[in-house]
């Protein structure tokens, strides 16, 4: 069933802007690096000398976790649009299908597009490295904990704005909170550990990326299963 509803809901998404965006936000944050690059290789390559991928990866990294919060806000918020604009909820919810299963597409979905973008800002980061010149020998395992490990992170947050744009049909609002949570992590390497917004940035006391990534997965489930509880048992208008 969830299948079928995912499949129903790639057809509805296809003439939106998703899509644009999720390749624009990858591009977005690779570009700026670029021109940063550009403007000042001779300096950024003397000063990381034979640490030029790291380095690389690091500046990338600063700006892709902005644009991944930034970037589930809006996605999260056009995909619940979408019924919303059509006053569709009611006839979707009156067919044989299980809200669990409309909610749980939905959220797959948001998942789907997500990943997409950190597939495409790893590819994009092993681009602009090699046109830069710095080698072959990437660090793939930083690549790919720079690339997903935010992503992963970022679960409550991904789940908290499908929510929130799913149960008000005003958007104004849900993006206005996205939109505000953005702007909190990037203050929030101050912040207590237990702050679901600095989880993204991989940063916590003990130093270890990986307890950002647990926190962020398991949490991101509990989140998801409040949401959906909320969704069977509301009134959808």
């Amino acid at each position: 069933m969830i299948g079928k509803l995912l499949s129903s809901d790639f057809v509805k998404i296809r003439h939106t802007w998703i899509w644009l965006l999720i390749v624009l936000g990858p591009v977005g944050v690779i570009s700026l690096q670029a021109i940063n690059y550009s403007l000042r290789y001779d300096y950024l390559v003397s000063k990381l000398k034979d640490q030029v991928w790291i380095g690389l990866l690091s500046d990338i990294k600063i700006l892709a976790v902005l644009a991944l919060l930034f970037g589930i806000t809006l996605v999260t918020s056009l995909i619940a649009s979408i019924e919303h604009r059509q006053r569709s909820w009611k006839q979707l919810l009156a067919l044989p299908v299980s809200r669990f299963s409309v909610f749980s597409s939905k959220y797959i979905l948001s998942l789907f597009m997500m990943f997409t973008a950190s597939l495409l800002l790893a590819v994009g980061s092993v681009l602009l490295g090699l046109l830069l010149g710095f080698g072959a020998d990437i660090p793939w395992s930083l690549l790919l904990k720079n690339s997903f490990y935010p992503f992963l992170a970022a679960m409550p947050i991904l789940a908290l704005q499908l929510w929130l744009s799913t149960v008000i049909s005003n958007q104004a609002i849900p993006l206005t909170c996205g939109i505000l949570g953005t702007i909190v992590s990037v203050y929030s390497i101050r912040m207590p550990d237990w702050m679901p917004y600095k989880w993204p940035l991989l940063v916590n006391e003990a130093n270890i990326p990986e307890y950002s990534v647990i926190a962020g997965i398991l949490i991101g489930f509990v989140v998801f299963l409040f949401s959906l509880v909320h969704f069977i048992r509301r009134d959808v208008d």
